[in-house]
């Protein structure tokens, strides 16, 4: 696509994400367009659809903002097009999801009027996320789908669990990737989750899952998963890795759960001899929030080219918490306080590094924002727009 093209996409699209309720909106007329085209369709979906609108903004927006970074837009959309096998999406559906995706692009009230140019870019854009989305899932001889057992599940705060499965056959993510996962007790409801560590070949697996105020699918991963249960999960998505080519080090940034794919990269790291430099910055609102400080400590000991910080944006535990505030182990760096964001971009640009994010929504927006008001260029900083 040319320039003139890319910009009247980004154009429109903006006025889209202009507002929750245009977001809304949107994502609204899409879903009611594909199912009126295919109504045996709406089978496939979940009673509740906010999730999986949420989801189908994001990854246009995701999309519409990689237009001239077609290395990285290409296997993004393979990625998409292998995740929808789990929902049985065929060949043919593609065309009616373009369609409906057409329709909701010239549903937008935009302040720019819909010309011939504006049909034919984004006729352009959906030719090309259907024509990849699809061949890719054709060109998949991995399963659809895995199925896996959990065999522990422990509860390491009040809203906080540490699940792990044994998988009937080893799912080949790469550490930093996520799967889509599905539980017995929300049928057709998937989420997305980040393996904590690299894959073996025993098939086995680890999730660490935080309760969503609100929530459907995680507060039953929490409250309720039992060993015993049966998961299903998905093809691996997601390009969180570090460049062990590249001649930079490496500054990850993890809040709350978002420490998963980081721990899982620097896990697989330290199977080798040598590796780049790695400060790793985990944090959470209170002290509790760093469970897995003590894992992280054991890695940094034998492992001199990773550094540890914890950070809290509080001194003390919340009321509800039993224990007291944990001090990090002898000989780790001491904990600091502050936004994560704020917190980083004290150290300076970090414009020499491979950066990755990974937390909350609004944690990886304000800390990227406050990462490129520092210095570090908008290029070098990873994060997942999806997980």
């Amino acid at each position: 696509m040319d320039t003139a093209e890319i910009g009247l996409i980004r154009s429109l699209f903006t006025t889209v994400t202009a507002s929750p309720d245009h977001r809304d909106r949107f994502a609204r007329t899409f879903y009611t367009q594909f199912f009126g085209r295919l109504p045996q369709c709406r089978s496939l979906f979940p009673a509740g659809m906010d999730a999986q609108r949420a989801k189908l903004v994001s990854a246009v927006e995701f999309i519409v903002r990689g237009l001239d970074d077609t290395d990285r837009l290409l296997p993004f959309l393979a990625q998409l097009g292998r995740d929808h096998r789990k929902y049985g999406v065929e060949r043919e559906h593609y065309a009616a999801a373009g369609n409906a995706l057409l329709d909701a692009v010239r549903d937008v009230d935009s302040d720019e009027p819909w010309s011939p140019a504006s049909d034919a870019a984004w006729r352009e854009l959906i030719a090309l996320i259907t024509t990849t989305m699809s061949d890719a899932a054709d060109a998949d001889d991995f399963p659809a789908l895995w199925g896996a057992t959990v065999v522990s599940h422990e509860r390491v705060l009040r809203d906080l669990a540490i699940i792990r499965l044994e998988c009937d056959s080893p799912i080949p993510y790469a550490a930093g990737q996520y799967v889509s996962v599905q539980i017995p007790q929300r049928p057709q409801m998937w989420r997305y989750l980040s393996p904590a560590i690299p894959t073996n070949p025993f098939g086995q697996i680890e999730f660490h899952v935080r309760r969503v105020s609100g929530g459907w699918v995680s507060p039953a991963m929490v409250n309720e998963t039992a060993v015993g249960d049966r998961w299903q999960l998905s093809s691996p998505l997601g390009g969180l890795r570090v460049d062990l080519q590249s001649d930079k080090d490496v500054l990850m940034i993890a809040g709350g759960t978002g420490l998963a794919p980081l721990r899982a990269q620097v896990m697989d790291m330290a199977h080798r001899g040598i590796n780049p430099r790695v400060h790793l910055f985990v944090g959470g609102a209170y002290p509790c929030d760093l469970y897995d400080i003590e894992t992280l400590w054991h890695l940094s000991l034998s492992n001199p080219w990773l550094t540890v910080v914890p950070v809290t944006e509080e001194d003390e535990n919340p009321w509800w918490h039993p224990y007291p505030s944990p001090e990090p182990p002898a000989g780790l760096h001491q904990r600091l306080r502050g936004p994560m964001g704020a917190v980083v971009s004290r150290f300076g640009s970090w414009a020499d590094r491979q950066v990755q994010i990974c937390g909350s929504p609004s944690m990886v927006k304000t800390t990227a924002y406050a990462l490129q008001r520092a210095g570090t260029p908008v290029e070098a900083i990873s994060y997942d727009p999806l997980r």
